[in-house]
């Protein structure tokens, strides 16, 4: 019996979940996901009732990217060792990470240096977990299946912005940030188990016998004579620098300060980014053979920040959880966008690097923040605001112009 065209849209993300392998990697995303939303969440509001200062909430942010030059080398370690086994590693460094960091809410030693201390080998833990995760989900699917394995991988990584936040916020206004550092703790454990299900891990014979650095030079000759994918990594940068710094560096700014909110109100306030996030990810795994991809990448990008210059103007709380809906769908449908061409395009045996050098991407996010907790801190959090989403939007017109197979794609 042939299904009507919106059941058999629905009838695409499901199909992909049901193959075991997939489905695991799904659930090691999901759980590691929440257990990242929530402990960035503490760690930035512990560190603004600490010492008051949005410079060090931005400072923060940035010491999690200060390793992120070394991402290439992750990748390439995820294109050489079985990937679930990396995976599995990571999670369960990162669980013993936040069982470190509960130790020393408990026993009352916890002070500003060791936040940052931890936040860096956090920062340099996921370095791993990314080029592992991407890479093993895309492993465990047909060709036919990336563009909607792409999108439900994003959807289990924005679903956790609406719980993790959430949940992150209630925890520490109800027993404190040790109330929810024991369910980080326990959220990055069922991840790396669940990353030891997988049975899918592929590694090359090329990719064993040849050493990481001549892998990493391999990578980047690879992705400079592909200009749809070193358009995709620009995009990128472009979102590190101006967009990601607006949830991570500034909304905890505006909810304190402009919209008097405490953690709990915080947590909304993410949330609400998070309902968009999965929102637009659902939406676009429906369409498996997405067309116009580089077009829509582009306008994406454009709501994304026309919403944050919005949401820097608001000073209505109901208002800012609204336009924090928009801006979560866009975030979210930017995500999606730049990895479909990306894995569309890629060969398999340089996924790994190709991930890492995404990563490195993310390195703009730490100038981005320092540069909009240093505006909102001199000046206004509004105006950092409203830089950053002028700036987005004006880099990325110039990218569509340099690189046109990006508008052709």
């Amino acid at each position: 019996m042939r299904l009507p065209p919106a059941l058999n849209k629905l009838a695409n993300p499901l199909s992909t979940l049901r193959q075991r392998d997939f489905r695991m990697v799904w659930t090691s995303i999901m759980f590691a996901g929440m257990g990242s939303q929530m402990e960035t969440l503490v760690v930035a509001w512990l560190v603004l009732t600490l010492t008051d200062s949005p410079f060090l909430v931005g400072l923060i942010s940035s010491v999690r990217l200060a390793t992120n030059f070394i991402s290439l080398f992750a990748g390439a370690v995820a294109d050489r060792l079985p990937r679930r086994l990396v995976l599995a590693a990571v999670e369960f460094t990162l669980a013993s990470l936040a069982v470190l960091m509960l130790a020393l809410v408990m026993t009352g030693r916890l002070e500003v240096w060791h936040l940052f201390a931890i936040t860096f080998f956090v920062g340099m833990a996921r370095l791993f977990q990314l080029p592992a995760a991407q890479s093993l989900a895309i492993d465990s699917v047909p060709q036919e299946q990336i563009a909607t394995a792409v999108a439900l991988t994003t959807m289990s990584q924005n679903m956790n912005l609406v719980i993790g936040p959430l949940l992150g916020g209630i925890l520490f206004e109800l027993f404190g940030p040790q109330g929810a550092f024991v369910l980080i703790a326990v959220l990055y454990s069922l991840s790396g188990i669940s990353a030891l299900f997988v049975r899918t891990s592929r590694v090359t014979r090329t990719q064993q016998m040849e050493s990481v650095m001549a892998a990493v030079i391999q990578a980047i000759r690879y992705v400079k004579g592909q200009q749809l994918i070193w358009a995709a990594l620009v995009i990128a940068v472009i979102i590190n620098l101006t967009g990601f710094p607006f949830h991570g560096t500034l909304v905890p700014i505006f909810a304190r300060d402009v919209l008097g909110q405490d953690a709990a109100g915080l947590g909304l306030l993410i949330s609400a980014f998070g309902i968009g996030a999965v929102t637009g990810s659902i939406f676009l795994s429906l369409f498996p053979e997405l067309k116009n991809v580089g077009k829509l990448l582009i306008l994406s990008v454009v709501v994304w920040h026309g919403s944050m210059a919005a949401f820097g103007a608001s000073t209505s709380f109901p208002v800012s959880l609204a336009i924090l809906v928009v801006t979560g769908f866009a975030f979210s449908s930017t995500l999606v966008l730049i990895m479909i061409p990306i894995w569309r395009t890629a060969l398999p045996e340089y996924r790994g690097r190709i991930i890492g050098l995404r990563i490195l991407a993310i390195y703009a996010s730490a100038g981005g923040s320092l540069s909009s907790g240093g505006i909102a801190g001199a000046f206004s959090p509004a105006l950092a605001a409203n830089v950053s989403a002028g700036v987005g939007i004006a880099l990325t017109g110039i990218l569509a112009v340099v690189a046109p197979k990006l508008t052709r794609a």
